[in-house]
């Protein structure tokens, strides 16, 4: 306690249930060493990597000069100078060295034996650190300063990000007693039993299926520094809620079966071979009415479509316009993502993209992994309102 009140006096938030942890973490594992009581004390009292100095330089202040009572006869020993230079391991920690100068120490009553250093061990297990706060953090990056590895940890944090997915109601009956609708078929079959006297009704209501989700994105050359990170967002769409995805930049690629794969670096890598037009021209319109006519169009019928891009396309903007205007007809709700919507000022003065606009219900941010994450939750809450989708609506 008197610990967990001197990390408190040095700005880092302990709350009771980090002290029970770190009392039932001692119960449990009695610590024989220096290093794990170490991290027992910050994995069960840290939660925040911006506290990690702040902890060291008390720790080092409080524990550096103590003795564990791991040993009864350990309190016999005299006080001495401490063995194996800990002080000098330490002396790199900020503020350990004021801290036991000013003799603001535990009263400890004698000195620690020589225990080593994690860094000394000869064992082949390491702790593991295991920073949820540091993805969210790169999620601010811009894509351009993110790795492949980092790509792939914020692309999982994407597919946890999906809490809940939009339903449709279906023409599907299930038993419900507080369903409003009586089923006739039943509701006769019980009444045999009662001399064909409706005694006990049946009510049913419609069974709730999945909304459809197909998404379109652009690999362009206009779009070199996005398409990896988007294709994290598809992959995310299609394994979570089974959407349709597509890329496109002169021609339209399905790649919904190479992105599925159950490993994210195989799946981007089979769906960067498949895409033989990557960074090359714009067509949106052509892709549009491409998708449209397929058979894979039917995918739009009531669906949330997605569309990627930053709007600059080869065809002319009537085309464009009246190929979104059939895919509004058909979808239930068309969002256009833009990684250029961030920027200070931004207005839609593109013509394509203002052609776009009108058939579109949201146009979003997609400059970074946290405004991906916006565009799922996006997504999520159609489950919970009301849109304002056309004659598309199912």
């Amino acid at each position: 306690m008197a610990f967990a009140a001197r990390l408190r006096t040095r700005g880092i938030a302990v709350g009771f249930t980090g002290v029970e942890d770190f009392v039932r973490a001692l119960d449990v594992s009695p610590p024989d060493s220096l290093p794990r009581l170490y991290w027992a004390a910050r994995i069960s009292l840290v939660r925040r990597r911006s506290d990690l100095d702040v902890f060291d330089a008390t720790f080092a202040a409080v524990f550096q000069g103590a003795t564990l009572a791991v040993d009864p006869n350990a309190r016999r020993t005299p006080l001495g100078p401490s063995v194996g230079g800990d002080d000098d391991a330490l002396a790199h920690v900020p503020g350990a060295a004021s801290e036991r100068e000013a003799g603001r120490g535990l009263p400890w009553l004698t000195l620690p034996p020589a225990v080593s250093d994690a860094g000394d061990s000869d064992s082949t297990f390491a702790v593991p650190e295991r920073l949820p706060s540091a993805i969210a953090a790169q999620a601010d990056e811009p894509f351009e300063n993110l790795d492949e590895h980092e790509m792939q940890l914020l692309g999982r944090w994407l597919e946890s990000a999906v809490r809940t997915w939009p339903t449709r109601r279906s023409r599907t009956m299930a038993a419900d007693r507080a369903g409003r609708r009586i089923a006739v078929r039943p509701t006769i079959a019980r009444s045999r039993r009662t001399g064909w006297e409706a005694i006990e009704l049946v009510r049913e209501r419609p069974v709730d299926k999945r909304r459809k989700v197909v998404m379109l994105c652009d690999v362009s050359q206009s779009m070199q520094a996005q398409a990896n990170a988007y294709l994290h967002l598809m992959r995310a769409l299609a394994l979570v809620g089974d959407a349709e995805v597509f890329a496109f930049a002169t021609t339209l690629t399905r790649l919904t079966p190479a992105i599925t794969h159950r490993s994210a670096a195989v799946a981007i890598g089979q769906a960067t071979v498949k895409v033989t037009d990557r960074f090359g021209g714009t067509r949106i319109a052509s892709n549009v009415e491409a998708l449209l006519a397929s058979h894979h169009g039917g995918a739009t019928r009531g669906a949330i479509v997605i569309v990627a891009s930053d709007g600059w396309d080869s065809d002319p903007p009537e085309r464009l316009a009246a190929a979104m205007a059939r895919l509004r007809r058909r979808a239930y709700r068309v969002i256009w993502i833009n990684p250029r919507v961030a920027a200070p000022g931004f207005e839609p003065q593109v013509s394509s993209m203002v052609a776009a606009l009108p058939y579109c219900d949201r146009l979003l941010a997609a400059h970074n992994f946290r405004a991906l994450a916006a565009v799922v939750a996006e997504i999520s809450s159609t489950a919970s309102r009301g849109s304002t989708a056309g004659s598309g609506r199912r």
